[in-house]
C-alpha cells in the first residue's frame, strides 16, 4: 500500500480533537471520515478538520469501504465494543488507551484482529515521542548503569461530577484507568514485568479510585513506586535511578520534552521537543505499518498491551476495583 492512508475517527471528544489536529501534519494520511451520534458535533468536527465525510452512526463509519484504519476515541468502557465492531467490519484499529477494561477484553480484541489479519494497536502515544526514544537509548546503553528503582506520579484535580468521565464507573472512570497506564508503561520500559505488586487506594462514593499508590517488586529486587490521583495536582515527573547515575523525565513525564541525566556530579540535559500535540509519531507508526502490510507494531506489539492490562488487573484486584465488562459472560 503506497497511497495515503484513509483514517476514520470514532468518538469526537477532547482527545479526538488533538489527534485530528496532528493528523493534518502527516503527508501520508487523509482524515477521510469522522463519526458522532450527535449530528451537530459530527458536522462541526468534520468542517474544523476538513474530513471528506462525516457520519452520525459508528456502524456507517466502519462500513465505509474507503477507510483503512479507525481511531477509536470513545470512553474507556466502550473501547472493547467499538473496536470489535470495527474489526468485524474489516477495519484496522488504533484504540485509545487503555485498550480494554480487563485482560479478557484485550485478549479477545487481539485474537479477533490476528484472525482477520487486521492491524490493531493501543493508542499509547508516549511510546513514539522523541523523549521515549531517547530514554530507551539511555537505558539500553546503560548510561546510568543497571536500574535499581524508579518512581513516577501522575495527578491532577479533575471534575468531580459523578456523571463525568473521571468519576463515573460506567465510563471506566478513576485514576488507575485514566492515568495509571502511563507510570505502569514506563515501569515496563525501565524494569520489565514485576513479580509482586502491592497497592492501596482511596475510593470515591461512585466506586472508583481517586488516588492509587503502587509498589512493584522485580526479580532482581529492583523497585518501582507509582502514584496516580484525580483529586490533586502533582509534579507528574519520573525518576529512574541506576547503579551509575540517574535520570529525570520532566513534567509531564508521559509526554516529556526534557530529560536530565545525572552522573558523577555532572548533569546532561536533552531537549526533545515534539511536533504538534505529540500524536503525529504514533500516527506515522500506524501509517508505516499499514503501508508495509504489518498487523502489529514492533515498537508497541499487542503482547505489550497484554502485559499492561494484566498489571492493571492485579492492581484492581488489590484495591477492590471492579468494572462491568461488555465481554460475553462465557469468556470471563
Amino acid at each position: 500500500m503506497k497511497r495515503k492512508i484513509n483514517w476514520g475517527i470514532l468518538g469526537l471528544g477532547k482527545i479526538a480533537n488533538k489527534f485530528a489536529s496532528d493528523l493534518q501534519l502527516s503527508p501520508n494520511a487523509v482524515l477521510y471520515s469522522v463519526a458522532s451520534r450527535n449530528e451537530k458535533k459530527a458536522k462541526s468536527f468534520s468542517e474544523k478538520y476538513n474530513s471528506v465525510k462525516f457520519y452520525t452512526s459508528y456502524e456507517e463509519l466502519a462500513d465505509d469501504p474507503q477507510i483503512d484504519v479507525i481511531y477509536v476515541a470513545t470512553p474507556h468502557s466502550f473501547h472493547f465494543e467499538h473496536t470489535m465492531m470495527c474489526l468485524k467490519k474489516g477495519k484496522g484499529v488504533l484504540c485509545e488507551k487503555p485498550m480494554g477494561l480487563n485482560f479478557p477484553e484485550v485478549e479477545m480484541m487481539s485474537r479477533e484482529a490476528r484472525s482477520r489479519n487486521l492491524f490493531l494497536m493501543e493508542g499509547m502515544w508516549t511510546r513514539f515521542i522523541p523523549a521515549t526514544n531517547k530514554l530507551l537509548e539511555i537505558l539500553e546503553n546503560k548510561e546510568i548503569g543497571d536500574v535499581l528503582f524508579m518512581r513516577a506520579d501522575f495527578g491532577f484535580k479533575g471534575n468531580t461530577d459523578p456523571e463525568g468521565r473521571l468519576y463515573n464507573k460506567e465510563l471506566g472512570g478513576g485514576s488507575l484507568m485514566d492515568l495509571g497506564i502511563y507510570p505502569i508503561y514506563l515501569s515496563i520500559l525501565a524494569l520489565g514485568i514485576p513479580l509482586e505488586i502491592k497497592s492501596t487506594a482511596r475510593m470515591t462514593t461512585t466506586g472508583v479510585d481517586a488516588y492509587c499508590s503502587m509498589l512493584l517488586n522485580y526479580e532482581n529486587d529492583a523497585k518501582a513506586i507509582l502514584e496516580t490521583t484525580i483529586e490533586a495536582d502533582t509534579p507528574t515527573e519520573a525518576y529512574i535511578y541506576g547503579s551509575n547515575g540517574s535520570l529525570k523525565l520532566h513534567r509531564s513525564f508521559h509526554h516529556s520534552e526534557k530529560i536530565t541525566v545525572s552522573r558523577d556530579g555532572h548533569q546532561e540535559v536533552f531537549n526533545l521537543e515534539y511536533n504538534g500535540n505529540g500524536f503525529i509519531y504514533e500516527i506515522e507508526e500506524v501509517n508505516e505499518c499499514l503501508r508495509n502490510g504489518k498487523i502489529e507494531s514492533s515498537k508497541l506489539p499487542l503482547n505489550t498491551s497484554h502485559e499492561i492490562i494484566k498489571i492493571i488487573d492485579r492492581i484492581k484486584e488489590d484495591i477492590g476495583l471492579k468494572y462491568e465488562s461488555k465481554l460475553p459472560t462465557k469468556n470471563l
